[in-house]
């Protein structure tokens, strides 16, 4: 069986290792770039992890940071998760997550200046 792969987010070191310690100093600098996202998306992409990155914002972040990938997104095994089957009435109905209900992440969109 494959391991599961999953990653951390060092984002928020990152800046700070290099005296960014708000989410408002990465925006600009993203806008050099081309990278134009609004307050609430730059905040997510700082305090959580993302699911989903586009790779120019992703080569924005390396450029504005000035370290590889690697420093950026570091791959671990992912925590021991078991999956129950829903016939044992250990996991969800099928087609639906564990706890989100409803709930589905919006599509971020990233407009061109």
């Amino acid at each position: 069986m494959t391991p599961k792969l999953d990653y951390r987010w060092h984002l928020r070191e990152m800046m700070a290792t290099r005296g960014m310690f708000s989410t408002t100093d990465l925006r600009p600098l993203l806008a050099e770039r081309g990278i134009d996202l609004s307050p609430s998306q730059t905040y997510r992409l700082v305090v959580e992890r993302p699911e989903r990155l586009s790779l120019k914002t992703l080569m924005a972040l390396l450029d504005i940071l000035g370290c590889g990938m690697d420093e950026l997104i570091e791959p671990v095994a992912a925590a021991g998760s078991r999956r129950h089957s829903a016939a044992a009435g250990g996991g969800p109905a099928p087609g639906k997550d564990a706890g989100l209900g409803d709930l589905r992440p919006k599509r971020a969109r990233i407009m061109p200046e």
